[in-house]
């Protein structure tokens, strides 16, 4: 499901890889969702919400560091959404994930899927050809 292809590239070696690692949350969350068995995964699914955490402040400082070395016009707009998915991954934190374990798992799936869709799919598309005339 959660699976690198062409068309996710921006072009930017670095932001792909760490794309690549947004992708590979994803892939843990899928792989604790469909685990056929009763087992409590409240560690795990805590350890791939703390792993996503990290993620959003690494990668979003590095895309927004990045737009503003090279005056990228439409910065506000990127900066808006990324608030956007920090105070999604803090919803989610503040639920009660010890009871409602299958619930959060697939609500942070659905929105890595989503995200991956609406913004690495088409917001950050829109500055691939801005970094590539950088010679980024």
């Amino acid at each position: 499901m959660f699976e690198w292809r062409d068309e996710y590239s921006c072009e930017v070696g670095e932001i792909d890889h760490q794309h690549r690692t947004l992708l590979q949350i994803g892939s843990k969350l899928y792989s604790i969702l469909t685990l056929k068995d009763s087992e409590d995964r409240y560690d795990e699914i805590m350890e791939v919400l703390k792993e996503l955490k990290n993620y959003t402040i690494y990668h979003f400082d590095y895309e927004e560091k990045l737009m503003e070395q090279y005056g990228y016009e439409d910065i506000k707009t990127h900066k808006r959404q990324h608030k956007s998915f920090v105070n999604k991954v803090i919803q989610l934190e503040n639920q009660d994930i010890e009871e409602k374990q299958k619930k959060i798992t697939l609500e942070m799936i659905t929105f890595i899927a989503d995200w991956i869709e609406n913004h690495i799919l088409v917001t950050d598309q829109k500055y691939k050809e801005f970094f590539h005339t950088k010679g980024v």
